[in-house]
C-alpha cells in the first residue's frame, strides 16, 4: 500500500471509530437494568387490527470513492508528468549546449541520449512493479520511449550513424516493450506513445516508400490491432489508422504505376486489417447500445481511402472497367459484411452503416459504368431490392431494431436518383412543351420509375402503409407524366421543333379526363386521396387552359381547348353533387 493510499484511508478509520463508540453509548443507555429484566413476565403481543405496513428494506451503505482535492492531482500527477517533461527538454538542451560547443561526437550524443532514455525506462518500470502505480513511473516511461525514439530519429536521419533497416529493427523493439508495458499496466499513454511510434519508425528512420518499410508498417499495424483490441482502446485503433493511412498512401503514389496488381493486392489487405479493427472492437464490445464513434469513422475512412485510391489507380493505366469493377467489388464487400454484422451479437448500427457504404458504392459504381435509362434501370432495380429487404427486416425488430426504416430511406434515395437522372436527361420538364429527342429512352426511364414506384404500393402497404401510399402517388404521377410525353412527342412536335396547336388541345383535353376519372372513382370507392388528386389534375388544366392556351394557341385550338374543358368540368361537379347527395 502507497502512503497516498493510507492518507486516503486515515480519515474512514477516524470516522468509523467514531460510528462504533456511539452505537455502544446508545446500546447501553437503551438496555434496561439485570433486575428488571429478571422480573418483568412475558406479555403475549395483542393481535392488531389492521396489517402492519410492508417493511422496507434497510438502505445500504455503499463507500464513495475519495474526492481527489487539488494536492494530490498537483502532487501526484501534475509534478510527475512535468518532471518527466523536464528530463525530456533538459536532455535535449544538454545535447544542443554540447554540440554547439563541440564537447562530444555525434556518436557520443546518439550513445549517450539512448543510455540516458533506457535508464529512464528501467527506473520508471522498476519504480512502477515495486512501488505500485504511481504517475511518476508512467511518466518516467512514457518520457523514455519518446526519447529512445527521438534518438532513433537523431541516429538515421540526422547523423547517419545507422542504416535504415536497423533503424527499424531498433523501432520495432522500442515498440513490443512499449506495447507489453501498457498492456501489463493498462496504460493508454504508454500505448499511445508506444504502439503510435512503432508505425511512425518508418518515417522516423527514413525508410522512405520501399517495400521494407511498407512490410514493417503491415507488421507493426496487425501488432497494434491485436493489442488494442485486446484492451478495447477503440480511440487508439482509430489513431493507428491515422498515422498509418498517409505513409499507405505516400507507397502507392510511389508504386501504383510500376506494380499495379500488388499494390491493389496490398491495398484490399490493409481494408481487410482496417475492417478487422472497427469489427472487433465491436465483438469485444459487446451489447453496447450506442455505435462507437471511433468505428464508424474507421469505417467511413477506410472505404473513402481504398475505393479512392484503387479506382484512381486503374483509371490512370486506362482500366476504366475494372475501375469501376473495383467499387463494385467494394461495395459488395461492404453489404455482405453489413448482412454479416446484423445477424451476429454486433451493435444493430454496425451493420447499417456497412450496409449504406455499401450502398453508396453501388450508386457511384452504377453512376461510372451505365449511362441513360440503363443507369435508371440499374438505380430503380436497387430501390425495387431495398424496398424488398425493408419489408423482410421489419418482421424481425427484435434483431434488426431501426435497420428496416434505414434501408426503407436507401430505397428512396435510389428511386429518387433514378428519377432525378430521368427528368434531368430522358424526359426534361420542357417535353411537354417540345418533346424529346427519343421518345424510347423516355419511356424506359420513366417506365422503370413508375413500376419501381408502384411496385413499394403493394409491398410496403402493410408494413409502412404511409409509404405504400407515398409510392403510390408517385407512381400515378410519373405514368401521367410519361403519357403526357407521349402525347406532346407524337402528335405535337414537327420535324422542325416546333409545337403543334393540336398536340396541346389533347394535353389539356388528357388532364381534364383523368382528372375527372379520379375523382368519380373516389366518390364511388370512397376513397379520399383520389378525389384529392383527381381534383388537383383538374386545377392544373384550367391553369392550362387559362393561362398557356389562351395565349400560345390559335383561335380554333383555343376553342377547342375551352370546349374539351367546359363539359368535363360540368360532369365533374355533377359528380360531386350526387356523390354527396346520395352518402347524406
Amino acid at each position: 500500500m502507497t502512503e497516498g493510499d493510507e492518507l486516503r484511508l486515515e480519515p474512514i478509520e477516524r470516522r468509523l471509530a467514531e460510528l462504533t463508540g456511539r452505537v455502544e453509548r446508545m446500546e447501553r443507555l437503551a438496555a434496561p437494568p439485570a433486575e428488571a429484566r429478571r422480573e418483568s413476565p412475558v406479555r403475549p403481543v395483542p393481535p392488531l387490527d389492521r396489517p402492519l405496513p410492508p417493511s422496507r428494506p434497510a438502505p445500504v451503505w455503499e463507500p464513495q470513492p475519495p474526492q481527489r482535492g487539488f494536492e494530490e492531482l498537483f502532487g501526484g500527477r501534475v509534478l510527475g508528468w512535468v518532471g518527466g517533461v523536464a528530463i525530456v527538454l533538459g536532455i535535449v538542451f544538454l545535447m544542443g549546449i554540447a554540440i554547439d560547443h563541440g564537447w562530444i561526437g555525434e556518436q557520443a550524443r546518439t550513445m549517450l541520449a539512448f543510455l540516458g532514455s533506457t535508464l529512464l525506462l528501467v527506473g520508471g518500470v522498476w519504480l512502477h512493479e515495486r512501488r505500485g502505480r504511481t504517475e511518476a513511473a508512467l511518466a518516467a516511461v512514457a518520457s523514455a520511449l519518446s526519447g529512445l525514439y527521438v534518438t532513433l530519429l537523431v541516429a538515421t536521419q540526422a547523423y547517419e550513424l545507422i542504416p535504415a533497416a536497423a533503424g527499424l529493427a531498433c523501432g520495432g523493439l522500442v515498440g513490443v516493450a512499449g506495447a507489453a508495458i501498457a498492456v501489463r499496466w493498462r496504460s493508454t499513454v504508454v500505448a499511445a506513445i508506444g504502439v503510435l511510434g512503432a508505425l511512425l519508425t518508418p518515417v522516423l528512420v527514413g525508410a522512405g516508400t520501399s517495400w521494407l518499410s511498407l512490410a514493417f508498417m503491415a507488421i507493426a499495424l496487425i501488432a497494434a490491432v491485436a493489442v488494442l483490441l485486446w484492451r478495447r482502446w477503440g480511440w487508439l485503433t482509430l489513431g493507428a489508422f491515422l498515422v498509418s493511412a498517409p505513409q499507405l498512401l505516400l507507397w502507392f503514389a510511389a508504386n501504383y504505376e510500376h506494380r499495379l496488381e500488388a499494390t491493389l493486392g496490398v491495398l484490399a489487405g490493409f481494408w481487410a486489417l482496417y475492417v478487422v479493427a472497427a469489427l472487433g472492437y465491436e465483438l469485444r464490445a459487446r451489447g453496447s447500445d450506442e455505435l462507437p464513434v471511433a468505428s464508424w469513422l474507421l469505417l467511413l475512412a477506410n472505404a473513402g481511402l481504398i475505393a479512392g485510391a484503387g479506382y484512381f489507380a486503374l483509371d490512370r493505366a486506362g482500366h476504366p472497367h475494372a475501375a469501376a469493377a473495383w467499387i463494385a467489388a467494394l461495395a459488395g464487400a461492404h453489404l455482405l459484411l453489413g448482412a454479416f454484422a446484423l445477424r451476429r451479437v454486433i451493435n444493430p448500427e454496425t451493420g447499417s452503416l456497412l450496409i449504406a457504404l455499401g450502398l453508396g458504392l453501388t450508386a457511384f459504381a452504377f453512376s461510372d459504368v451505365l449511362d441513360g435509362p440503363a443507369l435508371v434501370v440499374g438505380w430503380a432495380a436497387m430501390a425495387v431490392v431495398l424496398a424488398h429487404l425493408a419489408t423482410r427486416v421489419s418482421r424481425k425488430p427484435e434483431l434488426f431494431g431501426s435497420n428496416a426504416e434505414r434501408l426503407l430511406v436507401a430505397a428512396g434515395a435510389f428511386l429518387a436518383l433514378a428519377l432525378g437522372h430521368a427528368l434531368a436527361f430522358e424526359a426534361p420538364p420542357n417535353a411537354i412543351l417540345d418533346g424529346v429527342e427519343h421518345i424510347g429512352e423516355a419511356i424506359v426511364a420513366l417506365g422503370v420509375c413508375a413500376v419501381a414506384a408502384l411496385y413499394g404500393r403493394f409491398a410496403l402497404r402493410e408494413a409502412f402503409p404511409e409509404a405504400a401510399r407515398a409510392c403510390e402517388v408517385l407512381g400515378a404521377a410519373v405514368l401521367l407524366y410519361l403519357a403526357s410525353v407521349g402525347i406532346v412527342d407524337t402528335v405535337g412536335v414537327t420535324g422542325s421543333g416546333e409545337s403543334r396547336q393540336w398536340g396541346q388541345v389533347l394535353l389539356s383535353a388528357f388532364w381534364t379526363l383523368s382528372g375527372l376519372g379520379a375523382v368519380v372513382y373516389g366518390l364511388l370507392r370512397d376513397v379520399r386521396r383520389f378525389r384529392l388528386g383527381g381534383l388537383a389534375l383538374l386545377g392544373l388544366a384550367i391553369v392550362k387552359v387559362y393561362t398557356y392556351d389562351l395565349a400560345e394557341l390559335e383561335e380554333l385550338a383555343r376553342v377547342l381547348s375551352f370546349i374539351a374543358l367546359g363539359p368535363l368540368l360540368l360532369a365533374g361537379a355533377f359528380a360531386y353533387q350526387r356523390g354527396y347527395g346520395s352518402s347524406g
